[in-house]
């Protein structure tokens, strides 16, 4: 497809190589046998109607089923599809953000194998893009889950809403497009178990988000279990409500006070002789503060485990081996912080 066809707008001098393609589609996948064809297909598609030029890679978490030898049939019949298998699985963060980062366009999409990231949503994604936008997160208008998963999700995004560091955006799964300076800056950072979704909010860069109606899976069994969620809402948490580290001392200060109070009443109720309610309001409260004792131990042990793992320099992940990718790509990026200085801003004309 002639590039004419594609201005690039503010973003054609952001410092990628000539050979860099306009735009990189991350697809993660783990099990997804019954979806890679259909998903390669169909991203090749958009990405040829869209974009100037392109990349697909597929990111493989260590399956065990028939996904691999699908992607290595891919890659040999398309050149522009790539494709990095992982030694182990390394969970449903660190895999896929590795993937973004092994990219090398000026733009980068990352979205799922099993169709409930449509698509269709690439062309609009661009069309965002190259009038401005630094990050295009989709946002679920609609989706089809059970009752006790939506109020888990409205209880989650109200917490976060209340004491995250900085904006959360309900209902963005993570997938959207990412200029080349949002990812170059979050990769510099070096976050041993990156919260992507809320790192890309955290940057800065300008945002654009795009509502959209989710569909059920095309294919296969979804690999977020109960326990995967939960990981996965505790990293989000750690990582983007650090603010909450403090909330104790004001927590200590207002159970100080109910303590008194409630010690007052028992003194009270002992000299009448109706000593026993007093006494289960306080078995109750000391339940409720060792809960609340325990539940911000956890977070400063998982703050420190989180330190210590910076202090390691360990990588997202091991790489077993990678197909397609040019040699001067055959090794894993180390991307450093981007530097405002080193590019011209994409308003520049």
């Amino acid at each position: 497809m002639n590039a004419a066809a594609h201005p690039l707008g503010p973003h054609q001098d952001l410092g990628a190589s000539d050979r860099a393609p306009e735009l990189s589609i991350v697809i993660p996948c783990y099990n997804e046998e019954e979806n890679v064809r259909g998903i390669h297909a169909a991203v090749k598609l958009e990405a040829e109607r869209h974009a100037a030029s392109y990349e697909i890679i597929f990111i493989d978490n260590n399956s065990t089923d028939a996904t691999r030898a699908l992607l290595r049939e891919i890659c040999a019949g398309d050149p522009n599809t790539r494709a990095i298998f992982n030694n182990r699985n390394y969970g449903q963060m660190r895999s896929p953000t590795h993937g973004i980062y092994q990219a090398e366009g000026r733009a980068v999409i990352g979205m799922c194998a099993d169709f409930q990231d449509p698509p269709a949503m690439i062309g609009p994604f661009l069309e965002q893009w190259r009038a401005g936008a630094q990050v295009v997160l989709a946002q679920r208008r609609t989706e089809r889950t059970s009752a006790p998963l939506r109020l888990a999700r409205k209880m989650g995004y109200g917490f976060l809403g209340r004491y995250a560091d900085y904006p959360i955006i309900p209902d963005a799964t993570g997938f959207g497009l990412y200029d080349r300076a949002v990812v170059d800056t979050v990769a510099g950072w070096h976050e041993p178990e990156p919260f992507f979704r809320g790192m890309v909010v955290e940057s800065g860069y300008r945002l654009v988000v795009l509502p959209y109606d989710r569909p059920e899976r095309a294919a296969g069994e979804t690999k977020n279990d109960a326990r995967a969620l939960i990981d996965f809402a505790l990293s989000g948490l750690t990582g983007s409500a650090k603010s909450l580290l403090r909330a104790p001392i004001m927590l200590s200060f207002w159970s100080g006070l109910l303590t008194i109070v409630l010690g007052t009443g028992l003194l009270i109720a002992a000299l009448l002789g109706r000593a026993s309610w007093p006494l289960f309001m306080i078995l109750t409260l000391q339940m409720g503060l060792f809960t609340i004792l325990l539940l911000f131990i956890g977070l400063l042990g998982d703050q420190v485990r989180l330190i210590a793992e910076r202090t390691r320099g360990t990588s997202l992940v091991v790489e077993d081996e990678r197909i397609n990718f040019p040699p001067e790509r055959s090794r894993p990026t180390a991307r450093r912080a981007h530097q405002d200085s080193d590019r011209p801003s994409p308003d520049a004309g």
